[in-house]
């Protein structure tokens, strides 16, 4: 059914992460799909910000970012799971539609947590992923 799937992660984000990649690897056994796995790094903001910056600063963080994803995917994908990594720097629904749109993404598993009163007014990621994208989307709690 789904050839390529993304995994989008958080990983700053402790609670819910390994129920939500579990999910996203059932689900590439299943349908023998390739799993693409992206976590998203916040842009700098302000010129002014960016500026202040050394000019390697964003290779550093992106490197380190890999590195990490790299890391946490070895303790969590099985070896039968065909894995790629990504990371990605913007705002973080839009770039898992960006990568998923990129890529031929089939299907995206991304996270949800309880809902704030801020996530009433602003709307979370997953929701706007849900809102926007064209692939199916799985959203778990």
């Amino acid at each position: 059914m789904f050839e390529k799937i993304l995994l989008a992660v958080d990983l700053n984000q402790s609670k819910g992460k390994r129920r939500t990649a579990d999910a996203a690897i059932q689900l590439a056994q299943a349908n023998g799909a390739e799993l693409h796995v992206l976590t998203v790094l916040p842009d700098t903001g302000l010129p002014v910000v960016s500026m202040s910056l050394p000019k390697d600063h964003t290779d550093q963080i992106k490197t380190e970012a890999a590195q990490a994803l790299a890391v946490w995917g070895k303790d969590v994908i099985p070896s039968d799971v065909n894995a790629v990594f990504h990371v990605g720097q913007g705002t973080i629904y839009d770039q898992i539609i960006k990568f998923s749109d990129a890529l031929g993404i089939g299907a995206i598993v991304i996270g949800a947590h309880r809902p704030e009163l801020k996530d009433y007014l602003v709307g979370p990621n997953s929701a706007r992923v849900v809102r926007h994208a064209t692939q199916s989307v799985f959203v778990i709690r």
